[in-house]
């Protein structure tokens, strides 16, 4: 409800309305960073579908991650390049609604998705005589699966809690998309139960997943340190650093928004922290993933060469 009483039908997202001289500068810096995102995740997922020596669980995860990163800001950035480009405040509440489904459908599916390329490396590490009989193709099929899964009972819970309430205050969302914290402070009623819940979500997706990543690399780094030669150890931990630096980044930005709660304070941190995790994040893994890898790094190489032959001939 509004606060005429009248049933909300859209929100006005105001939260550049301060930087309105900026917006055209703003629209060209975001449009560029898009396409810098879609266009650095297909090539990493065309690189690993191209590649025979890149068919292992590791970069299956890997490619799914990429997968990800091109929904996950495709579901945000068209709608703020849009209140940039054409000055259209306004989401439609079934707007906001699949915008925030989809949205919390991508984080949670990428957290699993982290959690499962940690327990991989793990397993190619301490175990490698038994990697490819351990995760074989249908084995990382179905850990993929239940991310999805997963991510999907939990989205549909916490959007069903998030807008089966009554928003009243106002239809004002200092915001530019339709995320959690915003939207509870437009509740009219007591939203302390659905609070519990959607926050209880989060937490143990998090938790969840720091836990298995965190156990993960315990083990990973002791088998690392039992490793004589230093050429021995430097692969290994070229490709764990690549992973835990993704990892920090995402996950750090996740607890700082929806671990902390909601409590009294101002959205502009949240806003920085937003734009960070659903803009910069999405564009930094292929290059976090691709600069350190020196099998990527390969691969490319050799994907180019192709291509020049082809043209050649």
């Amino acid at each position: 409800m509004a606060e005429n009483g009248t049933v909300v039908t859209e929100f006005i997202l105001t939260a550049l309305q301060l930087w309105a001289e900026l917006q055209t500068g703003l629209f060209f810096v975001f449009l560029v960073l898009y396409l810098i995102t879609i266009g650095g995740n297909l090539e990493m997922i065309v690189l690993i579908q191209s590649d025979h020596r890149l068919q292992t669980s590791m970069y299956f995860f890997l490619s799914h991650l990429s997968f990800l990163d091109i929904c996950y800001s495709s579901v945000i950035v068209p709608q703020l390049l849009e209140t940039l480009g054409i000055d259209k405040m306004v989401i439609t509440f079934e707007r906001c609604t699949t915008q925030f489904f989809f949205f919390t459908l991508c984080a949670s599916t990428e957290c699993f998705l982290s959690a499962m390329m940690a327990y991989d490396l793990y397993v190619a590490v301490c175990n490698p005589l038994i990697y490819a009989t351990a995760m074989p193709p249908q084995t990382r099929l179905r850990l993929v699966a239940r991310a999805y899964d997963g991510a999907m009972g939990q989205s549909v819970i916490r959007t069903g809690c998030t807008f089966s309430i009554s928003f009243c205050k106002s239809n004002h969302m200092d915001f530019f998309f339709c995320d959690l914290p915003p939207l509870l402070k437009l509740a009219c009623n007591e939203t302390r139960p659905r609070e519990w819940v959607i926050y209880l979500l989060a937490f143990l997706v998090i938790t969840t997943s720091v836990s298995v990543i965190f156990i993960s690399y315990l083990f990973i780094i002791w088998a690392i340190l039992k490793i004589c030669s230093a050429g021995g150890k430097a692969k290994p931990f070229s490709t764990c650093a690549s992973h835990i630096t993704a990892v920090a980044l995402f996950f750090g930005t996740l607890i700082f928004i929806y671990v902390k709660g909601n409590m009294g304070k101002s959205l502009g941190e949240d806003k920085i922290a937003s734009v960070f995790y659903t803009v910069v994040i999405p564009m930094l893994n292929p290059m976090i993933y691709s600069l350190r890898n020196k099998e990527v790094k390969e691969a490319l190489k050799r994907l180019l060469n192709r291509m020049r032959v082809s043209q050649v001939e």
